[in-house]
């Protein structure tokens, strides 16, 4: 992990070369921190390769293994005037403050952080981390950090 890297996960953010101290909360960044930690354990374990389920179940138990509380699979409703649409399912929802968007893809696309933005937006969640365990290595580029 390169300095700016090792701040940015450290709560802070890069703009321009600049680093700006992050707006979300000591807590968030706390989890975030303890949730790119689990990560990075199930893709020392597994490397890249495996399909989204592989990783998605890896995952789950090694933040069962941290006692991080974390719902898998859950159901979001999006509001489409006056109307709840149902059936969008969110990988995983950590503390009820994190989303995690999961990925076994050659790379993340600016649509992958559309699709998070429109699950914060949804949410009302502030935060959300894309993993992308398809990455020869995790930390040089499988993680991208969304936030609103």
């Amino acid at each position: 992990m390169n300095h700016e890297e090792h701040q940015e996960h450290e709560g802070y953010k890069s703009r321009a070369g600049m680093l700006l101290k992050s707006e979300l909360s000591q807590d968030l960044e706390a989890l975030m921190k303890k949730v790119i930690g689990a990560a990075i354990e199930v893709h020392k374990h597994l490397g890249p390769g495996f399909l989204e389920s592989v990783y998605e179940a890896a995952l789950c138990h090694e933040l069962t293994l941290q006692r991080i509380n974390f719902e898998r699979q859950k159901e979001i409703e999006i509001l489409y005037k006056n109307i709840a649409i149902k059936g969008q399912r969110l990988d995983l929802v950590v503390e009820q403050q994190l989303i995690l968007e999961l990925k076994a893809v050659e790379a993340i696309l600016p649509i992958h952080t559309s699709q998070v933005i429109s699950y914060l937006k949804a949410t009302g969640l502030r935060a959300s981390l894309i993993l992308n365990f398809k990455s020869r290595l995790l930390t040089a580029g499988g993680i991208k950090r969304v936030l609103l």
